[in-house]
């Protein structure tokens, strides 16, 4: 099932990359205007590309227990088509996703807590998206400690890397 919806949310993604059939000559093959194939990818500027989400996950952490929402929601794409999946909800757009943390963390009696992000897979699809998945904890001043998982859709805009959408769940 897991498998299905990951197909499913990279399917925008696959229908957009335009094929491109290996010259057969004795020529080293060349690049692809778009940069659609992965393969021809040195191992450093993948490194490179894997660094530049990895800040991004790291400057929304720091962000968050300095509890400052509105700068960890830089790493999300400011747009209405962004969208956020939690248990049997579905937000979307930059703006409602941003008053939904809101709601459920600066609103009177709630609080941010700490949060870490552990156990980080950066699967890599091309030099324009990626695939994160992971698990979140929070560790608030009550002791309790919510925690669940998380897929992360990321593209390169030009802008930087951004969330286009995240699926988040919650430990029950």
């Amino acid at each position: 099932m897991r498998l299905q919806l990951i197909a499913l949310l990279l399917l925008p993604f696959v229908l957009s990359a335009q094929t491109i059939t290996p010259d057969k000559s004795s020529s080293p093959p060349q690049k692809p205007a778009d940069n659609s194939q992965w393969e021809e990818t040195p191992a450093d500027q993948r490194a490179d590309l894997e660094e530049g989400i990895k800040h991004l996950l790291l400057s929304q952490v720091e962000a968050w227990n300095h509890g400052k929402l509105e700068a960890f929601m830089q790493g999300y794409w400011h747009s209405p088509d962004l969208t956020f999946f939690s248990g049997a909800t579905e937000t979307r757009g930059w703006e409602p996703t941003l008053a939904r943390y809101r709601q459920r963390y600066q609103a009177e009696g709630k609080e941010m807590g700490k949060l870490e992000f552990q156990k980080l897979n950066i699967d890599l699809l091309s030099r324009r998206s990626a695939v994160v998945t992971g698990e979140w904890h929070l560790t608030m001043s009550d002791g309790k400690q919510p925690h669940g998982l998380f897929t992360l859709i990321f593209k390169r805009l030009p802008a930087g890397w951004r969330i286009v959408h995240d699926h988040t769940s919650a430990a029950e």
